[in-house]
């Protein structure tokens, strides 16, 4: 997902996400890294334990900058 720490998400109204493991032995959790493009090329990224709250944290975003929006 990234090519020397920069995204490779870079089509504006795109997502790209991937599943990775952290920790040793039985310590280990699987995250989510996930970044969104928006169509204003803004980058959105986060990690999470799951896509489903990956999601949920980028509509929040996108929720809040419309709202911005109205209000100009």
């Amino acid at each position: 997902m990234t090519i020397n720490g920069v995204s490779t998400c870079t089509e504006a109204g795109t997502e790209k996400y991937e599943k990775f493991q952290t920790g040793i032995d039985r310590r280990k959790r699987t995250l989510v890294q996930y970044d969104y493009r928006h169509t204003d090329g803004e980058l959105f990224s986060c990690v999470k334990p799951t896509l489903y709250e990956c999601r949920t944290a980028q509509d929040k975003l996108l929720t809040a900058k419309e709202e911005k929006e109205v209000k100009r």
